[in-house]
């Protein structure tokens, strides 16, 4: 393959344009099945499309084929946010308003910014490297944890929030969001090592006088009937809490040759939590009374900008001095 192939999957992710604009218009004619329907359909043809495009010499990887329908979905979700904030109109107008109203709150917002932006870059950086037939495991594992953060908090705030009355058949559209960064993510792992060789109970309305306060004084949000901020306080409980705990011993005992992995995914999840937590406690979307309070703004922002960076240095310390988890070459041997 050649860096043909990577461009021609960013040729593909531009059609979004012109594609989101012609959906719009059955979106605002058309039966809810009939615009999932055809909605799967455009990423079938996006997927054909790819193959079309590296013909003559097709990647190994098949994970190739779903970085460039992911890429136009990214695309996709950069048309929603700037169609949200007034720069562009007419493009998913009605689609908004049929298909997926949870995309209009500040959460969703902010979410569709993130996939057109950060993620939109990493699956380009990830065709680009399979079309050079380089490893793109690094980056791979950054990728998974953003997005499988993403799914566990949007996923059930859509049907648990306040739009949970109102979803609809267009909910199906996001089944293949859910399935293919789960078996993506068994691929990525399973591919060989570059590095071996070289605030929960706020949500939870603790009655603590602690917590009331911090609520009420620094982040209101968490209190939106939305749902998003509830849940993405849970998944830091499930999610961080553990891996805080096994981080802990992973720099206590040497040669746990996992910890460069494990501080990849979880830096990528907390990159997209935090860029979306503050985000949308900021967002012009989020109720008045559950927005930061002006006087709270300095103490959220360092708080809540210095808990989403720390995981991105510690990652970026394990992997690229990983010397103190690799496992002596007379284990290796043994194993």
């Amino acid at each position: 393959m050649s860096a043909s192939a990577a461009t021609g999957v960013f040729v593909l992710s531009l059609t979004a344009i012109p594609v989101t604009y012609l959906f719009n218009c059955l979106a605002a004619t058309g039966s809810p099945w009939v615009i999932v329907g055809v909605g799967l359909l455009v990423l079938v043809l996006i997927a054909v499309s790819a193959r079309v495009v590296v013909k003559r010499k097709p990647p190994k990887d098949p994970l190739f084929y779903v970085y460039a329908v992911f890429a136009f979905t990214s695309v996709v979700n950069l048309i929603i946010g700037l169609e949200q904030d007034g720069i562009i109109d007419g493009f998913m107008t009605h689609y908004l308003r049929e298909g997926e109203p949870y995309l209009n709150t500040a959460y969703g917002h902010v979410i569709c910014y993130w996939d057109g932006s950060a993620h939109y870059l990493m699956y380009l950086l990830m065709v680009a490297a399979i079309a050079w037939e380089q490893s793109y495991r690094t980056i791979g594992l950054y990728w998974l944890g953003s997005i499988i953060m993403s799914i566990i908090v949007f996923m059930p705030g859509n049907i648990v929030g306040k739009y949970g009355t109102r979803v609809c058949p267009a909910i199906f559209l996001s089944i293949p969001y859910v399935c293919l960064p789960i078996w993506a993510g068994f691929r990525i792992y399973n591919q060989p090592s570059v590095t071996h060789d070289t605030p929960v109970k706020i949500a939870l309305d603790c009655p603590a006088e602690l917590c009331r306060l911090y609520i009420q004084l620094h982040e209101p949000y968490i209190k939106d009937p939305a749902a998003y901020p509830k849940l993405q306080m849970l998944a830091y409980m499930f999610y961080s809490v553990p891996y805080y705990v096994i981080a802990l011993y992973g720099l206590l005992v040497p040669g746990c040759s996992w910890m460069p992995d494990l501080t990849l995914i979880h830096a990528g999840g907390l990159a997209q939590a935090q860029f979306s937590h503050i985000g949308a406690s900021l967002h012009a979307r989020t109720p008045y009374i559950y927005r930061v309070p002006e006087e709270a703004k300095e103490f959220f922002l360092i708080l809540n900008i210095m808990y989403g960076i720390l995981p991105q240095l510690f990652a970026y310390r394990c992997v690229n001095k990983p010397e103190f988890f690799m496992k002596p070459k007379q284990e290796e041997k043994t194993e």
